[in-house]
């Protein structure tokens, strides 16, 4: 087998790899939480846990008006902050994160967990920024 040869198969396993661990997340968050529009988010979250799950100078730079901003970096330590008897809305820059997070939470036995189909970047509601 030629060199070339060798290079293509490593770069499909890579490929794979990489639709496979994308096909994981997809399955996982439809598995630990509802992702739902940015309408039905806007609907809701007045009656839930509204949580941005991105690091904190990114929440600073701008966020959903009303959210409070508990990194996934943060999150395993912060199940207390969280109430089970609320919905808990979650979102980040657009939704990898929100997946991880819903899926660390269902672990921890929270119920009722939304994500934010288009993310931060999708959405056109009220927003905050820290201003200097």
């Amino acid at each position: 087998m030629s060199v070339w040869n060798w290079i293509n198969i490593i770069l499909g396993l890579i490929l794979l790899a990489i639709a496979l661990n994308w096909a994981y997340f997809q399955i996982m968050g439809r598995r630990s939480a509802k992702i739902i529009s940015e309408e039905e988010f806007k609907n809701g979250m007045k009656k839930a846990q509204v949580i941005d799950v991105r690091e904190k100078n990114e929440f600073d730079a701008g966020h959903i008006l009303g959210a409070r901003n508990i990194p996934f970096t943060v999150l395993t330590n912060s199940f207390s902050a969280f109430r089970k008897d609320q919905p808990i809305y979650l979102y980040d820059t657009r939704k990898s994160l929100s997946i991880r997070a819903a899926n660390k939470l269902r672990k921890e036995g929270f119920k009722e967990i939304y994500i934010l189909k288009e993310g931060y970047e999708g959405w056109s509601g009220k927003t905050k920024k820290k201003t200097s």
